[in-house]
């Protein structure tokens, strides 16, 4: 046998054979991961890359198919998978690895791959079983994280063990992608991993989807701004999304802006404590929830605002923000997390700090109050969308960082060749009290 027959051909510029890890993808999208999922995975098989998903079964779906290039099997839910007796997410989680295990496996014994990529913490089980058994490189990208979400603190035990796997799952990939410069602030914070074994790559936008048509966006207009202008949200209603501090902006921009109509659309369990509130303030007849709307209606509706408001308290990235910027709504985002470096305030909109409504208002007045300024920033912002976060650039980047895992992964010849020791694992200690609150990336 040749000496070098165990050595892998790392050429940057050879296609690499992907198996991917989700818990989200087409027709199971809950949130933006499956969005960002489907797309990055079709961008790597136009590129010439090898992409297979392993992903949540959906009803009517098939067990596999070929999709857009792209290789996707479905693990079928075991019988006690859901519901569960506890309806505990935790419960359910470990259920769900089990059977995506067996169909990961079921794609490895009908193919060979060069990198495992996992994405997020509800895989993490599958994906270092997977990494370990078919000894590959693993690589991780973390969308968000537990103390994340809840401004630094994990205030319930459930939250504790979800932190202890993001690390456990942080820690044992070869290689990290974090969205957002802010993002690998947070997880190098949190889990100890070195910055040097994470790669920013922020998230893509299909920008020629988000453009509709002047007929579309003129029938949105109509049909929800009235007389007045028209401010738009769309996301989950969750707490750390900050739609509280909208509502709580309204009467500051009535004022000043008479006819004013603010469009809510998504849904979540926060919305009972929001049309609560706005009942409180006298504002029923400015507000409107639109519910969920889909990628076919949301596009005219953020094109047909005067401006689209993202008023997050913690965002990794904020895909919302390209996605509005490229239906062409001027943006007013908090300035926190990945909205910061995606908005330059004055170029590509407008920026106020998170949890001020009276900011929130005054950074939204500069939008309404200059129609001239408003229009210039959203023409910006859609330019730079375009140059800065397509899919084949994504992609592109993602691909380094998996050439780059490949290398750091060592070739095989070097291990086998080595007697095998046991991996010593690492004891997950988590601290008490905010984990953010000293040294690190603040929410």
């Amino acid at each position: 046998m040749s000496p070098n027959a165990d050595v892998i051909d790392i050429n940057p510029a050879r296609a690499q054979r992907v198996l991917i890890l989700s818990w989200e993808y087409p027709p199971v999208l809950v949130g933006g991961l499956g969005r960002h999922v489907h797309a990055l995975s079709v961008a790597l098989a136009a590129a010439g890359h090898q992409v297979t998903v392993v992903t949540r079964h959906a009803d009517g779906a098939p067990l596999e198919e070929h999709l857009d290039g792209v290789r996707v099997l479905r693990a079928a839910e075991d019988p006690v998978t859901f519901p569960l007796a506890t309806g505990s997410l935790l419960a359910w989680t470990m259920a769900f690895n089990h059977t995506l295990t067996r169909a990961a496996l079921r794609a490895a014994d009908t193919g060979e791959y060069d990198v495992v990529h996992a994405h997020d913490w509800l895989v993490a089980h599958t994906a270092i079983t997977l990494a370990e058994h078919l000894d590959l490189p693993l690589v991780t990208t973390m969308h968000a994280t537990e103390a994340g979400r809840h401004q630094g603190w994990l205030p319930e035990e459930m939250n504790r063990t979800i932190h202890g796997v993001e690390h456990w799952l942080s820690n044992a990939s070869t290689r990290l992608i974090a969205c957002s410069g802010y993002m690998r602030e947070q997880v190098t914070t949190l889990f100890e991993t070195p910055e040097s074994r994470i790669d920013v790559v922020p998230n893509g936008v299909n920008d020629r989807a988000w453009r509709a048509r002047p007929r579309a966006v003129a029938s949105a207009r109509a049909r929800f701004a009235g007389n007045g202008p028209l401010i738009g949200y769309a996301g989950r209603l969750v707490y750390e999304k900050g739609v509280q501090h909208l509502v709580d902006a309204v009467p500051h921009l009535r004022g000043r802006h008479p006819g004013l109509r603010v469009l809510i659309a998504g849904d979540g369990p926060y919305r009972g404590e929001l049309e609560d509130r706005i009942q409180q303030l006298g504002i029923g007849g400015a507000v409107r929830f639109a519910g969920f709307l889909d990628n076919t209606q949301l596009p005219a509706v953020l094109g047909a605002t005067d401006a689209t408001v993202v008023p997050s308290l913690y965002e990794p990235f904020g895909m919302v923000a390209l996605e509005a910027a490229a239906a062409g709504a001027p943006l007013a985002v908090s300035r926190t997390g990945g909205l910061a470096e995606i908005v330059e305030p004055g170029v590509t909109g407008v920026t106020f700090p998170h949890s001020d409504p009276p900011a929130l208002a005054d950074a939204v007045g500069q939008l309404l109050g200059d129609e001239v300024f408003a229009r210039r920033v959203a023409r910006q912002a859609r330019s730079m969308v375009g140059q800065r976060y397509g899919w084949a650039t994504i992609a592109a980047r993602t691909a380094e960082t998996y050439t780059a895992a490949r290398r750091e992964h060592g070739p095989l010849q070097l291990r086998r060749g080595a007697v095998e020791v046991p991996p010593r694992r690492q004891t997950i200690t988590i601290p008490d009290g905010n984990l953010l609150a000293v040294g690190g990336a603040a929410c």
